[in-house]
């Protein structure tokens, strides 16, 4: 399984080459935008974080201080604005309160720790919390998604409905757990499900057509 599974990333990386993920300036903006995608595609969070740095609030104590409603405003182009305004505020509270709304205190904590912690701030799952732990934090989790259970799924690798753990354990047990192996490989799956692995496959031309 871990042979298929280091074949399916060459042919990816072979196939569209380095993704260069997360897009996002700091670490912090990173991990709002974290927050801010769920269910929604990057571009429109684009435009909330737009919003955010026009305004001046893309800064922790900023978004500590804004209203709800004034917030809910500011990101509004990321859909359900008003969910998102209230799980943004939940993580900056403990953001602020856990790190002192610095992140290098919170890179210094052990990923495991991090996540534990993340998890229990209101709204926020785990595809989230591995989001802002892989790429804000630069710390070697696997953040598992429907791109990537839908790729695997059909490649056998692992049934449809496995648990979010059982789809995680896969990829920490590689042989090299690495930031930058994790992330590209992430990056990849979400390509190919965008561009082949649809909800109706594309098939001809797919990268990963020899694996079958």
């Amino acid at each position: 399984m871990i042979n298929r599974l280091q074949k399916i990333y060459t042919l990816l990386f072979d196939a569209f080459g380095p993704q260069r993920w997360w897009p996002g300036e700091t670490p912090f903006e990173v991990a709002v935008g974290a927050i801010l995608t769920q269910n929604t595609n990057w571009g429109n969070v684009e435009k909330a974080i737009i919003n955010l740095k026009q305004a001046g609030k893309l800064d922790p104590e900023a978004l500590h201080k804004i209203s709800h409603e004034k917030l809910a405003l500011l990101i509004k182009p990321a859909g359900y604005f008003n969910i998102k305004s209230k799980r943004l505020k939940n993580f900056i509270s403990f953001f602020m309160k856990e790190y002192d709304g610095n992140i290098l205190n919170m890179k210094k904590e052990k990923a495991e720790k991090i996540r534990e912690k993340l998890l229990s701030v209101n709204g926020i799952g785990p595809e989230t919390a591995d989001s802002i732990i892989l790429y804000a934090l630069d710390k070697p989790v696997f953040v598992i998604d429907a791109y990537t259970k839908r790729v695997l799924s059909r490649h056998n690798i692992k049934k449809l409905d496995a648990s979010y753990d059982e789809y995680q354990e896969l990829f920490h047990s590689m042989p090299k757990k690495d930031v930058q192996l994790f992330n590209e490989y992430h990056a990849l799956l979400v390509r190919l499900a965008k561009e082949n692995c649809r909800t109706k496959p594309v098939c001809a031309d797919c990268p990963l057509e020899r694996m079958k």
